[in-house]
Protein backbone atom coordinates (compact mmCIF):
# COMPACT_ATOMS: atom_id res chain seq x y z
CA UNK A 1 0.00 0.00 0.00
CA UNK A 2 1.42 3.60 -1.17
CA UNK A 3 1.90 6.31 1.67
CA UNK A 4 -0.62 8.74 1.52
CA UNK A 5 0.79 12.28 0.51
CA UNK A 6 -0.87 15.58 2.55
CA UNK A 7 -0.62 17.81 -0.37
CA UNK A 8 -1.58 20.94 2.00
CA UNK A 9 2.31 20.38 2.75
CA UNK A 10 4.06 20.39 -1.15
CA UNK A 11 5.52 23.68 -1.12
CA UNK A 12 5.47 25.29 -4.88
CA UNK A 13 8.42 24.98 -7.21
CA UNK A 14 9.37 28.51 -6.79
CA UNK A 15 9.09 28.83 -3.07
CA UNK A 16 11.38 26.04 -3.00
CA UNK A 17 13.94 27.62 -5.23
CA UNK A 18 13.73 30.84 -3.21
CA UNK A 19 13.97 29.11 -0.09
CA UNK A 20 17.54 27.73 -1.22
CA UNK A 21 18.06 30.91 -2.75
CA UNK A 22 17.99 32.53 1.02
CA UNK A 23 20.38 29.96 2.26
CA UNK A 24 22.88 30.57 -0.63
CA UNK A 25 22.50 33.95 -0.21
CA UNK A 26 23.74 32.97 3.27
CA UNK A 27 26.72 32.26 2.68
CA UNK A 28 27.72 35.69 -0.21
CA UNK A 29 25.93 34.01 -3.52
CA UNK A 30 26.44 36.18 -6.44
CA UNK A 31 24.28 36.96 -9.61
CA UNK A 32 21.42 34.74 -8.69
CA UNK A 33 18.78 33.88 -11.57
CA UNK A 34 15.63 31.83 -11.56
CA UNK A 35 14.94 30.74 -14.49
CA UNK A 36 11.05 29.10 -15.32
CA UNK A 37 12.00 25.94 -17.44
CA UNK A 38 8.65 24.03 -16.93
CA UNK A 39 6.89 25.20 -20.51
CA UNK A 40 10.56 24.26 -22.24
CA UNK A 41 11.38 20.66 -20.77
CA UNK A 42 10.02 18.05 -18.47
CA UNK A 43 13.13 17.94 -17.03
CA UNK A 44 12.50 20.38 -14.11
CA UNK A 45 10.30 23.39 -13.52
CA UNK A 46 13.17 25.77 -12.68
CA UNK A 47 17.07 26.38 -12.81
CA UNK A 48 18.35 28.27 -10.02
CA UNK A 49 21.55 29.57 -11.14
CA UNK A 50 24.32 30.88 -8.18
CA UNK A 51 28.04 31.92 -8.27
CA UNK A 52 30.54 32.08 -5.97
CA UNK A 53 33.91 34.01 -6.03
CA UNK A 54 35.91 31.08 -5.11
CA UNK A 55 35.47 27.12 -5.10
CA UNK A 56 35.52 27.42 -1.11
CA UNK A 57 32.52 29.19 -1.36
CA UNK A 58 31.21 27.17 -4.44
CA UNK A 59 31.19 24.22 -1.38
CA UNK A 60 30.00 26.21 1.27
CA UNK A 61 27.23 27.49 -0.75
CA UNK A 62 26.12 23.91 -1.80
CA UNK A 63 26.53 22.51 1.64
CA UNK A 64 24.42 25.06 3.44
CA UNK A 65 21.41 24.96 0.79
CA UNK A 66 21.79 20.93 1.13
CA UNK A 67 21.82 21.58 4.87
CA UNK A 68 19.04 24.00 4.65
CA UNK A 69 16.88 21.32 2.13
CA UNK A 70 17.63 18.52 4.39
CA UNK A 71 15.91 20.69 7.60
CA UNK A 72 12.70 21.07 5.24
CA UNK A 73 12.49 17.85 4.30
CA UNK A 74 13.25 18.65 0.58
CA UNK A 75 13.98 15.30 -1.57
CA UNK A 76 17.34 15.74 -2.96
CA UNK A 77 17.48 13.05 -6.23
CA UNK A 78 21.22 14.18 -6.57
CA UNK A 79 24.31 16.62 -5.81
CA UNK A 80 26.90 16.34 -8.16
CA UNK A 81 30.25 18.05 -7.96
CA UNK A 82 30.96 19.65 -4.97
CA UNK A 83 34.06 18.44 -3.97
CA UNK A 84 35.82 20.39 -7.00
CA UNK A 85 34.33 23.44 -6.24
CA UNK A 86 33.94 24.77 -9.91
CA UNK A 87 30.25 23.72 -10.63
CA UNK A 88 27.61 22.34 -8.21
CA UNK A 89 24.56 20.68 -9.44
CA UNK A 90 21.42 19.87 -6.67
CA UNK A 91 18.43 18.04 -8.17
CA UNK A 92 15.56 18.76 -6.21
CA UNK A 93 13.60 17.31 -9.23
CA UNK A 94 10.92 20.55 -9.66
CA UNK A 95 13.89 22.96 -8.87
CA UNK A 96 17.44 21.99 -10.29
CA UNK A 97 20.23 24.88 -8.51
CA UNK A 98 23.33 25.47 -10.48
CA UNK A 99 26.38 26.73 -8.03
CA UNK A 100 29.62 28.11 -10.35
CA UNK A 101 33.02 29.65 -9.49
CA UNK A 102 32.41 32.70 -11.73
CA UNK A 103 34.80 32.05 -14.55
CA UNK A 104 33.21 28.75 -15.17
CA UNK A 105 29.20 29.58 -14.95
CA UNK A 106 30.72 32.52 -17.65
CA UNK A 107 32.42 29.52 -19.79
CA UNK A 108 29.31 27.46 -19.81
CA UNK A 109 26.54 30.01 -20.06
CA UNK A 110 23.66 28.38 -19.67
CA UNK A 111 21.65 31.73 -19.57
CA UNK A 112 22.69 31.87 -22.69
CA UNK A 113 21.56 28.44 -23.63
CA UNK A 114 18.13 28.43 -22.07
CA UNK A 115 17.54 32.04 -23.45
CA UNK A 116 13.91 31.71 -24.35
CA UNK A 117 13.31 30.51 -20.59
CA UNK A 118 11.77 33.45 -18.64
CA UNK A 119 13.24 34.60 -16.12
CA UNK A 120 11.80 35.17 -12.55
CA UNK A 121 11.41 38.37 -11.15
CA UNK A 122 12.20 38.83 -7.05
CA UNK A 123 10.25 39.90 -4.44
CA UNK A 124 11.60 43.27 -2.89
CA UNK A 125 12.82 41.54 0.25
CA UNK A 126 14.70 39.06 -1.64
CA UNK A 127 16.23 41.28 -3.85
CA UNK A 128 17.78 43.49 -1.00
CA UNK A 129 18.91 40.01 0.31
CA UNK A 130 20.64 39.78 -2.92
CA UNK A 131 22.17 43.21 -3.21
CA UNK A 132 23.61 42.72 0.85
CA UNK A 133 24.69 39.38 -0.17
CA UNK A 134 26.71 41.03 -3.22
CA UNK A 135 28.53 43.47 -0.56
CA UNK A 136 32.44 41.67 -0.61
CA UNK A 137 33.70 40.98 3.09
CA UNK A 138 37.61 42.22 3.95
CA UNK A 139 38.53 38.83 4.42
CA UNK A 140 36.81 37.53 0.99
CA UNK A 141 39.67 36.37 -1.73
CA UNK A 142 39.40 34.59 -4.88
CA UNK A 143 40.80 31.87 -6.30
CA UNK A 144 42.73 31.69 -10.11
CA UNK A 145 40.62 29.76 -12.55
CA UNK A 146 43.05 26.92 -13.87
Amino acid sequence: MKPSVDKSTVIPAKEKAEILLRAALSKKALDPILMRLDRLTSLTDYFLIVSGRSRKQVKAIAETMMEDGRKRRFERFSAEGISLGNWALLDYGDVIVHIFHTPVREFYDLEGLWDEAPREVFSEDLSREIQAAAQPEEDEEEDEFD
